[in-house]
C-alpha cells in the first residue's frame, strides 16, 4: 500500500516477492477523477479485489505499511472486502 497526498496504489504480491495484481486511484479503469480521496480509495480496493480474485487468489494479509486504519485505508480494505477478498 503507498498513499500520497493525491493518490492511492496498492499490489498484491506472493511470499516470494513476485506482484500478482496492481491497482492505482490513476488506472484507466477507475474512475477517480471526481471521486474524494476516501471514495477513490474504495474503488482502488474494489479493484485490486477483482483483479485478484480473476488470478486465483482469495485470501490475503492486508499490509497497511505502517499507516493508521482509518480514512483512505479502512476504505481501501473495505472496498477490497467488498470485491471478495478475505483478510
Amino acid at each position: 500500500l503507498h498513499l500520497s497526498i493525491r493518490r492511492q496504489r496498492q499490489m498484491c504480491i506472493r511470499d516470494s516477492g513476485k506482484t500478482i495484481t496492481a491497482a492505482s486511484s490513476r488506472d484507466k479503469d477507475i474512475d477517480a477523477s471526481k471521486a474524494s480521496k476516501i471514495e477513490a480509495a474504495k474503488l482502488v480496493g474494489k479493484a485490486i479485489a477483482e483483479k485478484a480474485v480473476k488470478a486465483g487468489v482469495d485470501t490475503i494479509s492486508f499490509d497497511r505499511g505502517g499507516y493508521l486504519y482509518h480514512g483512505r485505508v479502512k476504505s481501501l480494505a473495505e472496498g477490497a472486502r467488498e470485491g471478495g477478498l478475505k483478510f
